[in-house]
């Protein structure tokens, strides 16, 4: 079950990294800072373009044996039109649940 797990979280970044635009190639890393511990991990980072985001996830026993990776985070970024937009998420066994002002509400 830790292999799900593991899979979930390299998943989980390969959305975020694919999700955020990259409107200057030439952006440095103002700040970023990270904590990866056995059963949690944050991060946090912000780039000269305007790019940000933070997350935090750790498992969290489902009862039994197994267990499942708990996410909590959000991103922001300057679209071409000049908007920032801002993505809060949650992404845990029950799926990834995406709010922003600018996305469709269920």
């Amino acid at each position: 079950m830790r292999t799900t797990s593991v899979c979930l979280l390299v998943a989980l970044f390969v959305v975020a990294a694919v999700a955020i635009p990259v409107p200057d190639k030439n952006a440095e890393t103002l700040r970023y800072d990270n904590d990866v511990n056995a059963d949690s991990y944050s991060y946090q980072y912000e780039t000269s373009n305007g790019i940000s985001a933070q997350e935090a996830g750790e498992l969290k026993a489902t009862g039994g044996e197994a267990s499942a990776l708990a996410v909590r985070g959000t991103f922001s970024f300057t679209a071409d039109d000049g908007q920032v937009y801002t993505v809060n998420y949650i992404a845990d066994e029950n799926g990834f649940r995406p709010e922003g002002d600018h996305l469709p509400k269920e």
